[in-house]
């Protein structure tokens, strides 16, 4: 058993979330740092390692957070993020090649994307191509992995696959579906990561990572819809598709934000497969070998009937939306802010008022108006926002910084409290509040709070125009809430002991 210590960068991340735990199976101390470690209160390994908050783009922190680290793990990319993001992360990754050499670091492994040898690459797989040049050169060992489209449950890639091919029994596509992509299964990406940090300190290299299929993009589409019961779909390829009209049309019929389907739209402009497997002389495949496309997607969809997606796209940040918690109500001094609050007094017992709230939204709902949330959702994705259908992961339980729907849980207190920021496009920040506050009789008082702090003229107007609805959608929403939880009590109480 090891004793070395890593250090995670991106473990509120896809990929850096499902490497922890297997980090700590193969016996490492790990070390994660995030901006804010709240996100990371309940994930089932919160207690096994060291949580230190931390910023790549502040040098300081990074330097403090390498010491004592064997092996960096560089898992974070600003997919999806607006504005200079080539020179955020050009300076994150500097950041870290510095950080790393003066802590003295042995190696630093890095995920970064597939790409044929050309100028013309779009600017994420450019960015990322640059980041594992930074890293390559900062004179600590580093092995750059370079990986196409990841088939797991949860992932970007799969998700927009599931969905495309779920909606639309007949695709007309760009003509990038007749692309070649050498897809790879999450738990072979785990695999090759975890395996990376023993490898000999002359190692100091790119490496591609597939899995056994090379398939055109419309092919994993009908792989997919074999495996999930349907008709394999028929696609037509046309040319008129520009990658930006493509990601309109990704954005309108998947949950996939405009802000993501736009970078991986641009990197499925091209032929996208591995040139080399040298990795094989290095590392040995994984026991059994690698996984297949169709085995993949099988495993993927399994998780996710059985509600064990351990990580998800839906968590990730979304660029512009607000970041700040609730003030605190004596903090509102100076703010202009408007609140919708509703109490209903239920006879249902404060652990089955919880679980209706615990369980709220993805294909649950939202307990009142479901075409008005529909239509708010619809306008959102119209927007370039996230919408509504990005569901959540787990069906019962929720955890701190987690996706729902178009909402983040900011902050919950198990059996009491739940806040949710809102991340759908908006003139100001929102947020929504449900606690539970248990009374003599064995009942509950429910407390629902909505809270929106406009920003400047059309922050008023848009609030003055939504405030006729709010007794349908939030007074109905604290209804049928304690209805529910009421009729579930019921139900425990005369069923047979």
């Amino acid at each position: 058993m090891t004793s070395r210590r890593v250090l995670v960068t991106g473990a509120t991340g896809y990929i850096g979330g499902r490497l922890v735990p297997k980090l700590l199976e193969a016996g490492y101390e790990v070390r994660v740092i995030v901006r804010t470690p709240l996100k990371l209160r309940d994930v089932p390994w919160a207690d096994q390692v060291e949580i230190v908050q931390g910023d790549l783009a502040n040098l300081s922190s990074l330097e403090a957070a390498c010491e004592g680290i064997d092996v960096l793990y560089y898992l974070v990319h600003s997919m999806g993020a607006a504005g200079d993001f080539e020179k955020a992360e050009h300076l994150a990754a500097e950041n870290a090649a510095a950080a790393a050499a003066s802590a003295h670091v042995s190696r630093i492994v890095y995920l970064g994307g597939l790409h044929p040898d050309t100028d013309s690459l779009s600017a994420h797989l450019r960015s990322r191509m640059e980041v594992g040049r930074i890293l390559l050169g900062s004179g600590i060992p580093t092995v750059a992995f370079q990986a196409g489209v990841v088939i797991g449950s949860g992932s970007t890639s799969f998700e927009m696959i599931r969905h495309l091919t779920d909606v639309l029994p007949y695709m007309p596509a760009p003509k990038w579906v007749r692309n070649k992509i050498q897809p790879i299964a999450v738990r072979d990406v785990l695999y090759y990561l975890v395996e990376a940090a023993e490898l000999p300190s002359d190692v100091n290299r790119t490496f591609d990572i597939g899995g056994p299929d090379v398939l055109r993009y419309g092919q994993m589409m009908n792989g997919y819809a074999l495996e999930a019961g349907l008709h394999q779909r028929a696609i037509a390829a046309l040319p008129v598709l520009t990658p930006w009209l493509a990601s309109q049309w990704v954005n309108l019929v998947t949950p996939i934000p405009r802000n993501l389907a736009i970078p991986i739209i641009a990197s499925l402009q091209y032929d996208c497969v591995a040139a080399e497997h040298d990795i094989d002389e290095y590392i040995p495949q994984p026991p059994g070998g690698l996984t297949s496309y169709r085995r993949a997607v099988r495993l993927a969809l399994g998780r996710m009937r059985d509600g064990d997606v351990e990580t998800s796209w839906r968590n990730s940040s979304i660029e512009g939306a607000s970041s700040n918690p609730l003030p605190s109500d004596p903090d509102w001094a100076g703010h202009v802010v408007y609140t919708d609050l509703r109490e209903k007094t239920t006879t249902a017992a404060p652990e089955a008022l919880w679980r209706v709230i615990e369980s709220i939204g993805g294909e649950n709902g939202w307990y009142s108006f479901p075409l008005a949330w529909a239509v708010r959702g619809l306008m959102d994705k119209l927007v370039g926002g996230v919408g509504l259908r990005r569901g959540r992961r787990n069906p019962d339980h929720l955890h701190a910084g987690e996706v729902l729907d178009f909402w983040r849980v900011e902050s919950i207190d198990h059996g009491s409290f739940l806040r949710l920021r809102a991340e759908m496009r908006l003139p100001g920040k929102a947020w929504l509040e449900m606690t539970v506050m248990p009374t003599e009789d064995g009942g509950a008082v429910y407390r629902q709070r909505a809270v929106f702090f406009p920003r400047g003229l059309g922050g008023r107007l848009y609030w003055a125009a939504i405030l006729p609805f709010h007794s349908i959608i939030f007074d109905g929403m604290a209804t049928r809430i304690t209805a529910t939880a009421a009729a579930e009590s019921l139900d425990v109480s005369l069923a047979p002991a």
